[in-house]
C-alpha cells in the first residue's frame, strides 16, 4: 500500500474514532443552571377600578366596595354623589398585579394584570384608572393606567343563552404601568455574592467552584448543594467578574430520578437510572361474562309452565405471546426502556411495572409521583 493511501486510511480512521469518542454529556453555561442573588423580579399588586364597561361592570348593590371606591374618586375630582342614588353598572373594582424586573430605572414602563374583584362580566373595552402597585414592604413602586385588552369573546342572549370565548373578567395593559421607585439594590459594589443552583447537586455544585477557581483562583466555593459563594478578585468589580464566569461551561450532575405522572399516563426517567439483575413479565387477564336468557317448555300434558331461565357463558381470556423479560445487572435506561417495549406496554402499564420493579429493590433509582 503506497504511502499515500496509507495516510488517506489513517486520517479517515483517528477522524471516526474522534467522532465515535466525542463528549459522553452535554455541559451547560453556569448562567442557564444558576441564579445570581439579588437579580430578581419583586412582585407588586394594587386596587383600582375600571371604567367605560358596556354594561357588564360590578352590581353596586352586591360590590359595595366598587360603590364605596366610585365615591370616593369622584370626590377627589370635586363631585359629591354620597346623596344620589348610584345605579351604574359600567364600572368594577379590580385587583391590578404587576411583576418589576431587576434593576430597573425609574420611568421605565411594565406589563400589569388586572382582574376583576366583584361580579362583573367582563373588561371588554374598561379602562383602568390611576392605580399605584406596592411591595411586599407597603412602598409604592409603580404606577398603572391605561385600556384593558383582553383577547376574549363574550356574548349572551335575553333567553339566558352565552357563548364566552377566553376569560373576559380578566385582562392586560401592555407597558400600562410606569416604574417611579428604584429597589436600590447595588450589586457592582459587593464583595461577595451567592450563586443558588435550580437543581441542588453536591456534585455539580463542586464542579462549577473548580471551573471558577480554575480560570480565577481562589474566587469560589462551594458551601452545599445549593450555594456557591463567589469573590472577585483583586481589582475587578462584580460585574466584570460575573461577565467572565457565567459563560463558563460544567456538566451538571444529578441522581437518578423517574418521574411518574399518573393522572396523565407521562413517564420521565433520567440517564443515570440503573436496574439491578430482574425478570420482568407482563400480561393481561379479561374475564368477559355473557348473559342469554333462554325460555324452558315443558313436555305435553306434564302441567308444567313456559318459563325464561338465564343463562350464563364465562369466558377466561389471557393475553398470549408475552415473554420473560431478563435485564443484566447495571442495565441502562436504554435496556430498559426497550424490554418495556418488547413486552408491549402501555405507559399506565408502564407505571405498575416500575413501581414493582422499585419495590422489588432493582431500580437504583428515585420515583417520584406527581
Amino acid at each position: 500500500m503506497s504511502r499515500l493511501r496509507l495516510s488517506t486510511v489513517l486520517a479517515v480512521a483517528l477522524t471516526a474514532c474522534a467522532l465515535i469518542s466525542g463528549p459522553a454529556f452535554a455541559k451547560s453555561r453556569i448562567k442557564d443552571i444558576v441564579a445570581f442573588e439579588g437579580v430578581r423580579e419583586n412582585q407588586l399588586i394594587g386596587y383600582g377600578i375600571v371604567v367605560g364597561l358596556n354594561g357588564s361592570g360590578d352590581s353596586l348593590r352586591n360590590a359595595p366596595m366598587t360603590k364605596q371606591s366610585l365615591e370616593a374618586m369622584l370626590e377627589r375630582q370635586g363631585v359629591n354623589v354620597r346623596d344620589g342614588n348610584l345605579n351604574t353598572k359600567n364600572v368594577a373594582a379590580v385587583m391590578v398585579t404587576a411583576n418589576l424586573p431587576p434593576f430597573s430605572a425609574a420611568g421605565a414602563r411594565l406589563d400589569v394584570t388586572v382582574s376583576t374583584l366583584g361580579d362583573a362580566k367582563s373588561l371588554l373595552g374598561g379602562t383602568l384608572l390611576v392605580t399605584g402597585l406596592q411591595g411586599a414592604d407597603g412602598q409604592t413602586y409603580a404606577v398603572a393606567q391605561g385600556s384593558v385588552q383582553t383577547g376574549s369573546v363574550s356574548a349572551g342572549g335575553a333567553s339566558g343563552s352565552s357563548v364566552t370565548k377566553g376569560v373576559p373578567t380578566a385582562g392586560r395593559i401592555a407597558a400600562g404601568g410606569i416604574i417611579e421607585k428604584e429597589t436600590g439594590f447595588q450589586m457592582v459594589d459587593m464583595g461577595e455574592l451567592r450563586m443558588t443552583l435550580r437543581n441542588p447537586d453536591f456534585t455539580t455544585s463542586r464542579r462549577i467552584a473548580d471551573v471558577i477557581n480554575g480560570k480565577f483562583p481562589r474566587s469560589a466555593q462551594a458551601q452545599n448543594p445549593t450555594i456557591v459563594a463567589v469573590r472577585p478578585p483583586a481589582g475587578m468589580d462584580m460585574i466584570s467578574f460575573i461577565t467572565n464566569i457565567e459563560n463558563l461551561e460544567v456538566e451538571p450532575d444529578g441522581p437518578a430520578k423517574v418521574i411518574i405522572d399518573e393522572v396523565a399516563g407521562v413517564i420521565v426517567m433520567g440517564d443515570d437510572v440503573r436496574i439491578s439483575k430482574v425478570a420482568i413479565a407482563q400480561g393481561n387477564l379479561t374475564i368477559s361474562v355473557q348473559e342469554s336468557p333462554a325460555v324452558s317448555q315443558p313436555a305435553p300434558f306434564s302441567q308444567g309452565q313456559t318459563a325464561v331461565v338465564p343463562q350464563s357463558t364465562v369466558k377466561v381470556d389471557e393475553e398470549k405471546g408475552k415473554q420473560l423479560i431478563t435485564l443484566g445487572a447495571g442495565a441502562s435506561l436504554k435496556s430498559l426502556v426497550g424490554g418495556l417495549n418488547a413486552l408491549g406496554v402501555t405507559p399506565r402499564d408502564m407505571i405498575s411495572i416500575l413501581q414493582a420493579v422499585k419495590a422489588a429493590g432493582a431500580l437504583q433509582a428515585e420515583i417520584e409521583v406527581m
